[in-house]
């Protein structure tokens, strides 16, 4: 089942519905911003590894200012239609492990900024499919902190644990895969619930978490 279609759809929704001010959890960026940046990520290959090697970020936001003067509708429809045939992301396998968990990242991103915000309907398969990546990109993520950390699915009966770090100490955090998925970005606004020693929590909490 393809999952990354019906994401997609959802936040290219919530961008009309915002507009290009409406404000994000990442500091400095609204909506022109954040759409900007699924725009080079996924059109614009030369310009996009610049979102994760500090070196090439002024080339990143060169390529992400080169959308200002394209309109808003225009530039959702961008992002609706999909990759286009260059980028590697027209595969649908390709797209559906790239892409999913950065569109739920970024749909909380813009969702979680604005007042009226409600959480999104539980998917099952959705959960499943985070609860997968998570498995897979866990040690990463947490690659940097000083103490053990292990995510736990809250609902699930086996394979309810995954060893996000081994150290001295441990901190467990609970929740549903989506919101660890946002704890293990860095995202404070993740609806998580960590158990260990205070010093412990505490030492996680100052840790960068993320690729």
């Amino acid at each position: 089942m393809r999952l990354v279609p019906a994401e997609r759809a959802a936040l290219c929704d919530l961008f009309e519905t915002t507009g290009p001010d409406a404000p994000t959890v990442l500091p400095g960026w609204d909506a022109r911003e954040l759409l900007a940046h699924l725009l080079v990520r996924e059109r614009q290959p030369l310009a996009a590894p610049g979102i994760l090697l500090p070196p090439l970020a002024g080339l990143t936001e060169r390529a992400m200012r080169g959308y200002d003067d394209v309109p808003w509708q225009r530039r959702v429809e961008m992002l609706r239609a999909g990759p286009p045939p260059w980028s590697p992301y027209r595969i649908g396998a390709v797209d559906e492990q790239a892409n999913l968990v950065e569109f739920v990242v970024h749909h909380e991103d813009l969702a979680r900024a604005q007042p009226e915000w409600r959480p999104r309907p539980s998917d099952p398969d959705r959960e499943e499919a985070l609860w997968s990546r998570l498995r897979l990109m866990a040690r990463v993520m947490y690659r940097k902190s000083p103490v053990g950390v292990r995510l736990r699915h809250p609902t699930r009966e086996r394979g309810a644990e995954i060893a996000a770090r081994p150290g001295r100490g441990r901190v467990t955090v609970t929740g549903p895969p989506g919101e660890l998925i946002l704890h293990a970005f860095g995202r404070g606004m993740a609806r998580v619930e960590l158990d260990g020693a205070p010093a412990d929590v505490e030492a996680l909490g100052r840790t960068p978490r993320g690729l």
